[in-house]
């Protein structure tokens, strides 16, 4: 990601690999997120997604912590990946959250903010008539916002042209 950050990064300790939190929901959400493997394969990862057939299968030898869903509008299962989300960042101590949602990514962005670690959210590319609601509740935190298509970013003033990811 050679975007620019709102906030400036902690330095790395010497000698320590960097540090990537990738969390997001099944289907296509893991699909845009598995097509940027070039880049997240060179790094120590975390993935943070619901236990799914899919998840499963594609993720096969990486590590994964499950998040509780439904996420969607689902009160109960917010709170758990609220705490899920303060444990896992504890826990990994990454150098930056990164997803494309959906709602397993709200506490995991703000739980990052708190926790004074960057984050990267990457607009889902099916959605150019405004912002999706995940979008919408972590953009205050949010350090770097990239979107697909021009209409996105021009209805997402300050983010960054990526280009299509599938």
């Amino acid at each position: 990601m050679s975007a620019t950050f709102r906030r400036p990064a902690v330095p790395v300790e010497p000698g320590r690999p960097y540090r990537v939190l990738l969390v997001c929901s099944s289907g296509g959400h893991l699909a845009q997120l598995e097509q940027l493997r070039p880049w997240w394969s060179q790094l120590e990862r975390t993935w943070v997604c619901p236990p799914t057939d899919d998840v499963r299968s594609t993720l096969v030898g990486e590590d994964v912590v499950e998040g509780h869903h439904p996420t969607t509008r689902h009160l109960p299962n917010l709170w758990r990946n609220a705490l899920l989300a303060v444990r896992t960042i504890r826990r990994v101590r990454p150098d930056v959250v990164v997803s494309d949602g959906a709602g397993l990514a709200v506490p995991f962005f703000w739980a990052a903010r708190a926790a004074g670690v960057r984050t990267a959210y990457l607009e889902v590319y099916d959605r150019v008539d405004g912002p999706t609601l995940t979008t919408r509740l972590v953009r205050p935190v949010c350090d770097l916002l990239m979107v697909q298509w021009p209409d996105q970013q021009s209805a997402l003033p300050g983010s960054v042209l990526a280009g299509p990811v599938l």
